[in-house]
């Protein structure tokens, strides 16, 4: 199933079995047989198929009836050899996006590369991709250099296959930008030469360059009475373009709460190494509130709906987008089918999509989707906020700081208690004022309470 130079092992079985149902007529129709069976292998394979196809059933034909599954694997393992060409083009990166912009090649022209080692990556309005180089070779030829802009399908370079990584005395399309920061990236090169079973283990290592490559350099104040300017990246520019749009759009509007955070931090500290050594993952916070917010979503479910034209689409399932920032921009990944997740499974799926993010691994598929948002602030300090929809969603919630507060118990007792303050924005052409209060006060009793939440009371 792994295919070299076009032609894949699937496709050697696919013809070994269309030449026998050929077999049979090629005595009877002699070359018309032979011309047909041509026409059917042309659209699968390549030339060097289509010949082999028509020479095995020549062979068939005069008695040698088994003759067609050796000469086509023996011309597989010539291809393979033999190296060839290999194009590398710009792969599909989601239904929505159709181009993105070259950052920093990790290798030059002349550089050899092992299989699935990452040459360079790709920023896309929303993440960044790596392109691995497909097999072991030598890079022939750079078409798309740093800060192009390349569509799917576009030609990115051309790698040699089998090649040792020796430099060849033109390089073409090479830019000299990249010839002078690739250094770090061109000493695996070096021992390509040796057996090619020494060579595996070399390509994870050189997935770790990708990630520094994104950013801008960060912003250093000097003191003296100088301006910088940076391009902006496309994520950036993507997130700015968001969340204007959302302005422009929904009617927002913000409601509040304050939540005692006494109960749930009880729990927590009494439970966490018990829950840590049954499920491998720290209980924290953030799963309470997803699950407070699949409670309340249930109550209320058009927060969980969204506007489209002259409808109003209601979901049945929630999927509660995750914000998350990273070195390069806020992401927001999706935890899907929260209704039917453990506190333990949101905090494992958490976990996981929160570390795609920051090594910059997060796929345009976990960003997709999404029915409502949850927002953390706290993480930073912030006491207070209002958060703004990520659209097509009509409504985020917004969880800050928790600090120590003088507040009224239910026993009216002037008690300190820590405090976080929770906010809620909506979109007021969907969602009312009712529903929207109703909403955060179920998260709060649900936080202050976290039995409700057990008992789906």
């Amino acid at each position: 199933r792994r295919v070299h130079g076009g032609i894949g092992l699937d496709l050697c079985w696919l013809m070994h079995r269309a030449s026998f149902s050929l077999v049979r007529s090629v005595s009877k129709t002699g070359s018309r047989c032979l011309s047909s069976a041509a026409r059917v292998a042309r659209p699968l394979a390549n030339k060097t198929l289509t010949s082999v196809l028509s020479s095995t059933i020549t062979s068939v034909s005069h008695g040698r009836p088994g003759a067609f599954m050796v000469p086509l694997c023996q011309q597989q393992s010539r291809l393979f050899s033999n190296g060839g060409e290999l194009v590398i083009k710009v792969p599909s990166m989601g239904d929505s996006v159709s181009e993105g912009t070259v950052l920093k090649w990790l290798k030059k022209v002349g550089d050899g590369v092992e299989r699935d080692e990452v040459i360079t990556a790709i920023e896309t309005d929303k993440v960044s991709v790596d392109i691995r180089a497909p097999e072991a070779g030598a890079i022939t030829e750079i078409s798309a250099g740093d800060g192009t802009v390349v569509k799917v399908g576009q030609t990115l370079a051309k790698l040699a296959l089998g090649a040792t990584g020796a430099k060849p005395a033109a390089a073409p399309k090479a830019a000299e930008g990249p010839k002078k920061e690739s250094k770090p990236a061109a000493a695996p090169a070096t021992p390509a030469a040796p057996a090619p079973a020494a060579q595996a283990p070399k390509a994870a290592p050189a997935a770790a360059p990708a990630a520094p490559a994104k950013p801008a350099p960060a912003p250093v104040f000097t003191g003296e009475r100088t301006e910088r300017r940076v391009a902006m990246s496309r994520m950036r520019q993507t997130i700015s373009k968001r969340l204007k749009n959302a302005q422009n759009t929904n009617a927002m509007l913000t409601t509040f709460q304050e939540v005692d955070m006494s109960a749930l931090m009880a729990l927590r500290n009494d439970m966490k190494d018990e829950f840590q050594k049954k499920h491998g993952v720290k209980l924290g916070f953030m799963s309470a509130f997803v699950k407070a917010s699949v409670v309340a979503l249930k109550d209320q479910p058009v927060v969980n709906a969204v506007i489209d034209g002259n409808d109003i689409v209601y979901r049945d399932y929630i999927d509660i987008s995750v914000a998350v920032a990273t070195p390069t921009g806020l992401v927001v990944p999706v935890v899907r089918n929260c209704e039917s997740l453990s506190f333990a499974g949101v905090e494992k799926t958490i976990a996981e999509l929160g570390e795609k993010a920051r090594v910059g691994g997060i796929a345009m598929e976990d960003m997709a989707g999404g029915t409502f948002t949850i927002s953390n602030g706290g993480v930073y300090g912030s006491m207070l906020g209002t958060p703004i929809i990520n659209p097509p969603q009509s409504a985020i919630l917004g969880m800050h700081g928790i600090t120590k507060r003088a507040i009224v118990n239910k026993q009216d007792q002037i008690v300190v208690a820590p405090v976080m303050y929770l906010a809620l924005t909506y979109d007021h052409r969907l969602i009312d004022g009712r529903e929207a209060v109703t909403f955060l006060r179920k998260v709060k009793d649900c936080i202050e309470d976290p039995r409700k939440m057990l008992l789906d009371v």
